[in-house]
């Protein structure tokens, strides 16, 4: 079945129950305090909180799908979303997919011409976009908009676009008459882009409800958990994260803003059960408990059952602080791509944290194998190449068959990935095949020696990254973000790196950022593009 009719479900199993909440938090700092918002009418300025329940959800959902056929679209049209996370953003989503259109979702970090490029791309029919993307519209509006309707959700809408708000307004609220099955195209995703330029990658109905199907068996949702949203809505990890709440009726809350304290108030005032975070937003929050900005016996937290994280390997430090913090915590990490619609495909358990660092094993209804460079099945504890094979592997690339056929073989997914399996069928990532550094003719996985490095007490953040070398071909970089009030040195981590095989210490001590992608991702091609073939002195740093 499409996934449309988990939507079209839930709205007759629980029309009143709120299906989705917005916080906006940032919002309420400018303005007033925490109790003082309270006294402000609800219409005032930007409104802190906004809810739907799932019939207004549908309801919403149906207006535009209606808007979109009178506008002529049918099956098989593609539907750009170009917005940040808010209350109006899934329900388009679904609206778009009611019309047997695929939703397009866009990275709200690309530039003008990266938009420009990602909707010639995919051969977007119509675009949406919000507030924040007026000026990157403005600037490709006369290429983009030739063969392309243009429609905008908030206010101030600019003259070269049509107001969502207005003609949603005057649509039709009743469900469109559109048959639609597992087989039918559903959705282009795009590549994170951390190895080069994005690629499209197409998806079928038949792809969303197996990840849906997916969370829903890993962690359990029934319609009384509510699932804490942060990550951007365009990526397939928040996505298919918040696909366990469709499935099972529950509440989501989508939090605009990533600091510490405002997780926790959302968690305490919205009584979240779920909450999916990225490795730096754990530290910080852990951080802020250390520094003492955070109180937490001053939140109501023991509602919260399960904290995961997923799209990057999770240092088991990070863990260890977590359970001492949060003993009752259920804890699981998902591994998983846009290519196998997200998170999932290999999936660790809350009952197995004694295996902390691991990604874990084959997902529910998936495949995996790890393979050398003729394809072939390694021996255990061997580094190969991750393949995932199952339901939820895209279709191809969207105009890329030679992408598609480097990357899709007899029906297997190769992530390129590295990774290899323990004696316990557990499976550790490595590092990213384009990621290993080779150096002096040994491989350097810089995955192992960040996890390392992040024990540390005085390092926030690293990646390592090769440089080039004219004696070993490459070096090991160290790029370290230190900790708030902290002091570290290029001495300190040498000393701190004599544990280390002396192949894998890194030969290069660089105290700065570490960039990542709204998705957490480290974006190394940016560091490598930053460093190498420069000469980088490493510096002293106790911001």
């Amino acid at each position: 079945m499409p996934i449309t009719e988990f939507l079209e479900r839930n709205a007759e199993k629980f029309p009143d129950k709120v299906a989705l909440v917005e916080l906006n938090p940032e919002i309420r700092e400018k303005r007033v305090t925490w109790k003082e918002y309270e006294l402000i009418e609800p219409t005032a300025d930007v409104p802190y909180r906004r809810e739907i329940t799932w019939s207004v959800f549908n309801e919403k959902a149906n207006r535009f799908a209606n808007l979109l056929i009178s506008r002529g679209v049918k099956k098989g049209d593609k539907v750009g979303i170009l917005l940040m996370n808010c209350l109006e953003w899934l329900p388009i989503y679904f609206g778009i997919l009611k019309t047997g259109a695929l939703a397009v979702p866009l990275n709200f970090r690309y530039t003008a011409d990266e938009i420009k490029y990602c909707v010639e791309l995919a051969e977007v029919d119509i675009l949406v976009f919000g507030p924040t993307f007026i000026g990157r519209v403005e600037e490709i509006v006369d290429d983009i908009s030739k063969n392309r309707l243009l429609f905008y959700v908030g206010e101030g809408c600019p003259t070269f676009a049509e107001h969502y708000d207005i003609l949603t307004a005057n649509s039709s609220s009743v469900s469109p008459d559109i048959k639609l099955s597992d087989d039918d195209f559903a959705a282009i995703y795009f590549s994170s882009g951390t190895t080069g330029f994005p690629k499209a990658i197409l998806h079928k109905h038949r792809s969303l409800v197996h990840s849906a199907k997916v969370e829903q068996k890993h962690h359990g949702q029934t319609e009384d958990d509510v699932f804490l949203c942060i990550p951007p809505l365009y990526h397939t990890g928040a996505k298919m994260h918040w696909f366990g709440s469709l499935i099972s009726g529950g509440k989501a809350v989508i939090l605009k803003g990533v600091k510490p304290k405002f997780i926790l108030e959302a968690v305490s005032s919205e009584h979240c059960t779920i909450v999916w975070l990225l490795v730096p937003w754990a530290q910080d929050l852990l951080d802020a408990v250390d520094r003492g900005d955070i109180d937490l016996s001053q939140y109501q937290l023991d509602q919260w059952r399960l904290m995961h994280i997923g799209a990057q390997p999770v240092p088991p430090s990070l863990i260890a602080r977590w359970k001492k913090l949060f003993p009752n915590h259920q804890y699981d990490t998902n591994y998983g791509l846009s290519e196998s619609i997200g998170p999932g495909c290999v999936h660790l358990g809350v009952e197995n944290i004694h295996k902390v660092g691991a990604i874990g094993k084959a997902g529910y209804g998936w495949e995996v194998k790890i393979v050398d460079e003729r394809g072939e099945t390694v021996k255990r504890g061997e580094v190969g190449e991750l393949c995932v094979k199952g339901p939820g592997v895209m279709t191809c690339y969207y105009r890329d068959p030679k992408a598609t056929a480097e990357t899709l073989r007899d029906g297997w997914l190769f992530t390129g990935d590295m990774a290899q399996e323990d004696e316990d069928g557990f499976i550790f990532l490595v590092d990213r095949k384009k990621d290993v550094i080779i150096s002096g003719g040994e491989n350097l996985y810089p995955v192992q020696i960040e996890d390392f490095l992040r024990a540390h007490p005085a390092i926030k953040d690293v990646a390592v990254i090769g440089l080039p070398d004219k004696r070993l071909g490459e070096i090991a970089a160290a790029i370290i973000s230190v900790k708030d009030g902290m002091t570290c040195t290029e001495e300190d981590i040498n000393e701190f790196c004599h544990k280390l095989p002396r192949y894998k210490r890194p030969h290069k001590i660089i105290f700065a950022d570490v960039p990542r992608n709204p998705t957490g991702k480290i974006e190394k091609p940016v560091l490598r593009k930053i460093y190498c073939g420069e000469s980088v002195v490493a510096k002293q740093n106790n911001s």
